[in-house]
């Protein structure tokens, strides 16, 4: 077909056809050629511009996926099987499967049997939404076992590990912690935002990037050993025993939970602050806790530089426990403690007065975490975990 008999059809000028045949663009009655050059008609201008790559129909619309067939790999197949082809000629020429190609023809060809690119590629695009019924939106044994492990406070990904142990031989009960959290961010978009936030540890309704939490940079009149000088094997974290620690924060600064992990279990322990988080008291309130420890656990503990430390040497020397810090603005130095202590969130939350916990709902809580399974111990619980190295 002639470009006029085609423009014809397409109810445009010969013009404009031959325009688009050029990869010539017109806005506001300037003309943009590829090469560059904005020809502006009604000043009588030419400018050169920078233009990144050339105007061709093979940018029509960016490719979505190497596995999805393209709009230019569409004209391909148009223009090679006009030209007599195989489809297995085709294929090859294309690269991909026969299979693939005769598939694309068959399911976008036009009504009367042509296999028209642009025509194919509409049709493709209007088949590719898939509106199933979301897998969390039905009452069943499925979404009944989520609420129950929710309520347990487990996360997500926790509880899609949990359904391949507990229902090995049912397929049904299978759902990725992608599609959990979609689903409670879903809700939360329907206005069940309350409902959503005390099923989720960090406490939001709606994704957000993540941010670097305030850090402290106090420095003590004892001299700090830093934690570039700990054993390789506490970095390593291959014998148990070596913990890390920091403070949990009430409402207004006037009340603390001290939290300690130890490395290699990641067994938690909290330590009870009801008068307060001076240096001293903290240093009483952990003397206290590691005593509780058999003598080969008490290997080492690192802290960041907050104040409450000041008191470190003599802490050391009531429980000859190393103390190590770590470097100022570096809380990834400590990233089981840190993680815990987003954990420990859920059931202290920010603005919370601490001091009306009492040992026994510390201890409530410490003994839940360690009942978690975890992905890094290979989805045993710490408290298992531990209790392995101890019997070993």
């Amino acid at each position: 077909m002639s470009r006029g008999r085609a423009s014809e059809i397409v109810g445009v000028s010969g013009r404009t056809a031959r325009d688009w045949d050029r990869g010539v663009r017109k806005s506001n009655g300037r003309r943009l050629y590829p090469d560059g050059r904005l020809v502006d008609y009604a000043r009588g201008v030419t400018t050169i511009i920078d233009v990144a790559t050339p105007l061709n129909l093979v940018h029509v619309e960016r490719v979505l996926d190497a596995r999805f067939v393209s709009l230019s790999e569409r004209e391909q197949i148009a223009d090679l099987r006009r030209s007599g082809l195989s489809v297995r000629a085709v294929a090859a020429r294309l690269g991909r499967a026969p299979s693939t190609v005769s598939r694309e023809i068959r399911r976008n060809a036009c009504a009367d049997g042509r296999y028209a690119p642009f025509a194919a590629h509409r049709a493709a695009a209007a088949r590719r939404p898939r509106p199933k019924t979301a897998k969390l939106t039905v009452d069943g044994p499925l979404r009944a076992y989520l609420r129950g492990k929710l309520a347990l406070r487990w996360s997500p990904e926790q509880i899609c590990h949990a359904l391949v142990t507990d229902f090995p031989d049912d397929l049904e009960m299978r759902v990725s912690h992608e599609t959990i959290y979609q689903a409670l961010y879903l809700q939360a978009r329907g206005g069940l935002r309350r409902e959503v936030a005390a099923a989720l540890r960090t406490g939001r309704a709606r994704r957000r990037p993540r941010r670097d939490p305030n850090t402290r940079t106090s420095r003590f009149v004892d001299p700090m050993v830093m934690i570039s000088e700990r054993p390789s094997e506490v970095a390593d974290r291959a014998v148990p025993g070596h913990w890390e620690g920091d403070l949990i924060i009430g409402a207004d600064g006037g009340s603390a939970i001290g939290t300690l992990v130890e490395r290699t279990t990641r067994y938690v322990m909290l330590v009870h602050l009801p008068h307060g988080r001076t240096a001293e008291q903290v240093r009483d309130g952990l003397v206290t806790t590691m005593a509780t420890l058999p003598a080969h656990l008490r290997g080492s503990l690192t802290w960041d530089q907050g104040a409450e430390m000041a008191a470190h040497r003599s802490f050391s020397l009531a429980t000859d426990i190393q103390v190590y810090f770590c470097d100022p603005a570096s809380p990834w130095q400590r990233g089981s403690n840190e993680n815990t202590n987003g954990l420990l969130r859920q059931y202290f939350p920010k603005g919370t007065d601490l001091s009306v916990f009492g040992p026994e709902d510390l201890e409530h809580v410490a003994q839940e975490l360690n009942g978690r399974p975890r992905k890094t111990l290979g989805w045993k619980n710490p408290a298992e975990r531990l209790g392995e190295l101890l019997s070993a």
